[in-house]
């Protein structure tokens, strides 16, 4: 009997994209791999410019899942294709930059018990630098970026703090968040994961904080229509 698979969403699709991209490349370059560590380089190169703008990366970044049929049996629309291949570019080139010189990977799952979201990740970040109002205020201006390279912007540059401080994050569930972000009442979704993991960290014993062990909460949202999503 032959098994069918059922179509994946396109925010499906792009979260395990991202996973299976991230996570082998991120072995091989924690064992110093010659390969892992030049393609790091040219991804790196990709922060903060569109994909259109650099070439260099064509190829480097296998979209080809995103073209897969919804569950509907339609085609993806123009429209979700270019925010489904836009989140992923951002995303990846943001990874390259977070695991720039680190020897531990950067790219880490989100788990319940351990939080991988950004609002966690900021969370954390604020407690590790005790600077509270500087790094909130970045994090509010992530929140409020009007457009997608204001946002790519203002992600990388709080990616550069964590990386400062061997902060992770869950790149396949922001990768999903940012094509979320792009659709409408789309920002409103997001901020609101966010904010809710941000509120529901609290920092392990023994950390600098005092609170006890309660998991924090970054979990994809799926609020956005099924029309929206693989149109």
């Amino acid at each position: 009997m032959t098994t069918v698979t059922p179509a994946k969403s396109m925010a499906d699709r792009i979260t395990d994209l991202v996973a299976d991209m991230i996570g082998p490349l991120q072995h091989e370059l924690l064992r110093d791999g010659p390969k892992a560590v030049a393609t790091l380089a040219r991804l790196r190169r990709g922060a903060g410019k569109q994909p259109h703008q650099v070439p260099d990366l064509l190829g480097l970044i296998d979209t080809g899942p995103l073209y897969d049929k919804a569950p509907d049996g339609r085609m993806p629309g123009e429209g979700a294709l270019t925010c489904a291949e836009d989140a992923v570019h951002v995303v990846m080139t943001l990874w390259a930059v977070h695991q720039q010189s680190r020897t531990t990977g950067m790219h880490r799952p989100h788990r319940t018990d351990a939080p991988g979201g950004l609002g966690a990740a900021i969370r954390r970040l604020m407690i590790e630098r005790d600077a509270g109002d500087a790094v909130l205020k970045r994090f509010v201006r992530i929140g409020t970026a009007p457009d997608l390279p204001t946002l790519a912007q203002r992600l990388r540059e709080i990616v550069v703090l964590l990386r400062d401080e061997d902060i992770t994050l869950d790149y396949a569930l922001l990768a999903r968040q940012l094509y979320q972000w792009q659709w409408p009442q789309g920002p409103e979704t997001v901020r609101r994961a966010w904010g809710r993991s941000f509120h529901a960290y609290r920092a392990p014993k023994g950390d600098r904080s005092t609170g006890a062990d309660v998991p924090g909460t970054d979990t994809p949202s799926d609020s956005h229509t099924t029309s929206k999503d693989d149109s």
